[in-house]
């Protein structure tokens, strides 16, 4: 909703070609404007540095900021100049990561030597350029935007980013008719076809009739085909163009092909604001498995606590399901608690897509959301997104195109590690140039996020917030020095079973049943001490260098290691992976193989029934909680653990800190090398057992006196409330 100046435009976009397009230039209109922020000279922009959309009332960046991204960053959206060369916290960088920063910010013109400049790949120019231009709000003409429509999907984004804008510009009727011409020319490639149409239905443009878009339907390549009848879903008589149901291929395309898909609509409140909150990734009820994890936990209880908030009328959690979920439960629209719906997002894949996935599925998605979204009882008045990612991307346009507030949480990451990751890799490492262009593509999808919001908000607890302005500038301009609100995070109350004692006894029983077996121990070494790891199987997660670990430090002759988390029957990439590590890890190791186990991932409510069971001093398992990740946002596990009454020990990243306080109610550790695990794994070993149940008391007593989910649910409210009001009296 706010755009932020930058230092310089100092060169055109590129060709996919890599030459400079004539075509990019100003509008007539445009340039007859006085505040126009740029100036033209011989067909290029140049920026005027008369003009200074940024706010000169904010302080300047720290000088001994040795990050280049916070230098690259600082110096594009304050307009002052930096230098990207030099150190991230004392870790040198490479040529190539100056090279892309130089490119994309444009903090130094003309300081990139020409071999480097050479190095960068025609996409890498055309990609950096275009997002100088998309954050400058540079009015591109549609011949010049869509002329680079096959160039990969970084650089799509960023043209779905802008054509909006391109449209609005440059008028309705020329950017259809630059479409038609397209389209009808010649045979362009399939991936160019589909974006084409894509870019024709999310503006409401209609370039092609029903029977003319229909034609291209018979292409073989399935992206063109679904492109086609989402196109054709907007037409006054497209729909008598699809084929009938019988001609769809798998539930996917059974849903994609049905004029009307929602059922179960009854029973929605007639007063109150609706409030949809997405989780793209993973399943809500399923925390543990696959990318599920402390986040489907957190939304499955806010929105049940939400939806009784007063002036809440209902709350929609919005996920994806791919086709082996479809094809089990076509339902797309369930209610899960009293005024909590769950709204299932189709995607074009067997499961859930994974975060570096989602740019292909981005325009379907976007189609999806707009259409159920637009199928509800009621209009969803605000759609809070929590990742910076094209997925976000996709819901945010669903939102401008249904009339709904967008509200954003902010965090500082990938930023405040991609310089030292990129550092560390090495250059030998063959993926360290495509993590880097991956990192910086959610720079700029977290950017764009920022700018169309209309509430922005952080993640409780430092360095959180402080490090959300030091990497959004933008923010500081927008909310001044102490930046967003961070409403505060918490969990749901453990809401005991009937025969809650009972069921205890069972899971431990259960646990403790055979040291042969590889997700149980020993009923020998129940009274030895116990450290317990619950969460989805990933690499950040790091249970591997946990079991490695516990394995080299010999903690494995004291103590047991439980392992919670990956789904059995539908293992993901990442899940099988994980656990090809555990087997050569205890390879030969049959004494320590039968102290670990590792347990499938288990629904919610089970988690915390076991960590109770080990909290309670009359079972007789000393037990502790163990984090090992490179770090946690908030730490949602961490929490519930502690909440039961376990102990944790959890990474110094991130915001475990903001709760977890070193010696009084945990351990905090550095995660960050096998060293500092097992350094901090030795202090927890000899942490007597007294002031152990003494760390376990404490823990509770922090989560339950100041992290409630009801707490979180009215700051949040609070949030909607105010920004609905503020854009219906008129703000930004």
């Amino acid at each position: 909703m706010r755009t932020i100046g930058c230092a310089s435009w100092d060169q055109t976009p590129a060709t996919p070609c890599g030459m400079p397009c004539d075509r990019v230039h100003p509008s007539a209109d445009d340039r007859e404007k006085p505040d126009a922020s740029y100036v033209s000279h011989q067909g290029d922009h140049v920026f005027d540095p008369s003009v200074q959309p940024w706010d000169t009332a904010v302080a300047p960046p720290p000088r001994d900021d040795t990050d280049p991204l916070v230098a690259a960053r600082n110096g594009f959206f304050r307009g002052a100049g930096a230098d990207v060369r030099g150190t991230a916290a004392g870790v040198p960088f490479s040529g190539d990561l100056t090279v892309l920063l130089e490119a994309e910010y444009g903090v130094r013109p003309c300081s990139v030597p020409s071999w480097k400049a050479d190095a960068l790949s025609r996409e890498d120019t055309a990609v950096a350029s275009l997002r100088r231009a998309c954050r400058l709000a540079v009015p591109l003409t549609p011949e010049a935007l869509l002329a680079h429509s096959h160039d990969g999907p970084r650089l799509a984004a960023v043209l779905t980013e802008m054509w909006p804008e391109t449209v609005r510009r440059h008028g309705e009727q020329y950017a259809e008719e630059t479409l038609r011409h397209m389209l009808l020319r010649g045979a362009p490639d399939a991936a160019r076809t589909a974006f084409l149409l894509d870019c024709a239905e999310s503006a409401g443009l209609r370039p092609l009739s029903a029977a003319e878009a229909a034609h291209h339907a018979s292409c073989h390549d399935r992206g063109v085909r679904h492109a086609v009848w989402r196109y054709l879903h907007q037409l006054p008589d497209g729909i008598t163009h699809l084929p009938g149901t019988g001609a769809a291929a798998d539930p996917y395309e059974r849903l994609l092909l049905q004029p009307q898909v929602l059922a179960g609509r009854d029973g929605w409140p007639a007063t109150g604001i609706v409030v949809a909150q997405t989780m793209l990734q993973g399943a809500l009820d399923t925390p543990g498995h696959g990318s599920s994890g402390g986040l489907s936990v957190l939304l499955g209880g806010l929105g049940d606590r939400l939806a009784l908030s007063a002036g809440i009328g209902c709350v929609l959690t919005v996920v994806t399901s791919g086709h082996e979920e479809l094809e089990r439960d076509p339902l797309l629209l369930r209610e899960r608690r009293p005024g909590h719906w769950v709204l299932r997002l189709p995607v074009d894949a067997a499961a859930s897509p994974q975060p570096d996935e989602w740019p292909a599925h981005r325009a379907a998605l976007a189609w999806w959301a707009t259409r159920l979204l637009g199928a509800l009882p009621r209009p969803v008045d605000l759609v809070h997104v929590r990742y910076g990612d094209d997925g976000s991307l996709a819901l945010a346009r669903a939102a401008d195109r249904t009339g709904a507030r967008l509200c954003f949480t902010a965090t500082p990451d990938p930023h405040r590690n991609l310089a030292r990751k990129h550092a560390e890799a090495g250059p030998e490492d063959a993926e360290r140039a495509e993590v880097l262009r991956d990192d910086l593509h959610r720079v700029f999808c977290a950017d764009r996020l920022v700018d169309r919001a209309d509430a922005v908000v952080g993640i409780p607890g430092r360095p959180g917030t402080r490090d959300l302005l030091r990497y959004f500038p933008s923010l500081g301009t927008r909310y001044g020095p102490t930046g967003p609100a961070a409403p505060p995070e918490g969990i749901a109350p453990y809401v005991p079973a009937e025969r809650e004692t009972s069921l205890r006894q069972a899971m431990l029983e259960e646990l403790f049943a055979d040291g042969g077996r590889s997700d149980a121990l020993s009923p020998d070494d129940r009274a030895l001490p116990l450290l317990l790891c619950v969460g989805r199987l990933h690499p950040v997660k790091q249970q591997d260098l946990l079991v490695r670990t516990w394995l080299a430090t010999e903690l494995w002759r004291t103590s047991t290691l439980v392992v919670v988390g990956g789904s059995r029957e539908r293992p993901t990439l990442h899940e099988r992976r994980m656990r090809a590590t555990f087997g050569p890890l205890v390879a030969g190791r049959e004494a320590a193989a039968r102290r670990l186990a590792l347990v499938p991932a288990m629904p919610n409510d089970r988690i915390r029934r076991l960590e109770r069971a080990l909290a309670d001093t009359a079972n007789g398992v000393p037990a502790w909680y163990v984090c090992p990740s490179v770090k946690e946002e908030f730490g949602i596990a961490v929490l519930e653990a502690m909440e039961a009454g376990l102990p944790a020990a959890g990474p110094r990243r991130g915001g475990v800190p903001h709760y977890l306080r070193d010696g009084v109610n945990g351990i905090l550790l550095d995660t960050g090398s096998a060293a500092g695990l097992a350094r901090g794994l030795h202090r927890l070993a000899s942490v007597p057992e007294e002031r152990r149940r003494r760390m376990g008391q404490a823990a509770r007593n922090t989560v339950t006196e100041r992290y409630s989910v009801a707490e979180m649910a009215e700051a949040l409210r609070a949030e909607y409330l105010a920004a609905i009001g503020e854009r219906s009296q008129g703000g930004s």
